[in-house]
């Protein structure tokens, strides 16, 4: 996925108007590896949307820039900005997000 913050940087810039999911995990969570395979899910229906995983372990730096507190998050971008922050592994919520972001980026 990532390499660097130099690459998710690059990466966020290159998705342009495109919606953006970051989705901040850690290894050790619980609740993220409960809500992974419904994210994975999410990413095969909606292949539009640019889904990120990022470890917050590996990636301290990206986790602090998005003010992340808690795992899992998901972080909703377009056009380089912040959209809506959702925190916890509450997989209603998160597709209600995903279809409310996905149809206003058609």
């Amino acid at each position: 996925m990532f390499t660097s913050s130099l690459t998710y940087k690059n990466r966020l810039k290159e998705a342009g108007d495109s919606l953006v999911i970051l989705e901040f995990i850690a290894s050790w969570c619980g609740p993220c590896k409960m809500i992974g395979p419904k994210v994975e899910q999410l990413a095969k229906r909606f292949q539009d949307i640019l889904f990120f995983r990022i470890d917050v372990d590996e990636f301290e730096d990206i986790s602090l820039q998005c003010e992340v507190t808690s795992m899992p998050t998901f972080v909703f971008m377009q056009n380089n900005e912040t959209l809506e922050t959702l925190i916890g592994a509450n997989s209603k919520k998160l597709l209600q997000a995903v279809n409310t972001y996905y149809s206003l980026s058609d």
